[in-house]
């Protein structure tokens, strides 16, 4: 699957997931907690895709008008891809401004697009998955279409067993 079919397809399993319930809810379920992730998982078998997600402790400007923002690091095994990185900001993502996601002293540039935000390169990708599982916490600075700049940060505890319950779901 093309990645931008399957960023499009995860976008949508899970606005359904983590929003109201509707009769469409059942194509995604969480399958078990992790401190401060969860994980989730398609109802097929074997699983098309599975993710690990979590929202984050704490955002500045604090009270800022938008959706709810979320990290997701998903896995599509019929792909070969086991940990895709993606931030939802919650609001329009200015256009070619870069990203930063910070984790102790390391950083990593994301690009974004409509609300959405990801790593561009595939092997700082992997680099940034494992210092996620290094880390005690992950901030990532992202300006809005309206110039606001914007940064979540998020607990990374229980991300490291969440990622080992996703490989052995998925793969």
């Amino acid at each position: 699957m093309p990645m931008v079919l399957r960023r499009a397809t995860l976008a949508f399993a899970c606005a359904i997931t983590l929003s109201a319930p509707t009769p469409a809810a059942t194509a995604v379920t969480k399958v078990d907690s992790f401190a401060d992730w969860s994980l989730y998982a398609d109802d097929a078998t074997p699983h098309q895709f599975c993710f690990v997600t979590s929202e984050p402790k704490s955002s500045v400007p604090a009270g800022a008008t938008r959706e709810a923002p979320r990290i997701y690091i998903s896995a599509w095994p019929q792909d070969g891809i086991k940990s895709e990185v993606s931030f939802r900001m919650g609001f329009a993502v200015k256009g070619k401004t870069d990203g930063l996601v910070t984790i102790s002293a390391a950083t990593f540039v994301l690009f974004g697009t409509n609300d959405r935000a990801f790593v561009a390169d595939a092997i700082q990708e992997l680099k940034l998955v494992d210092a996620m599982k290094k880390g005690a916490q992950l901030s990532v600075t992202v300006t809005s279409e309206r110039g606001t700049v914007v940064t979540d940060t998020y607990s990374l505890a229980g991300l490291g067993q969440a990622l080992q319950k996703l490989q052995g779901l998925c793969f």
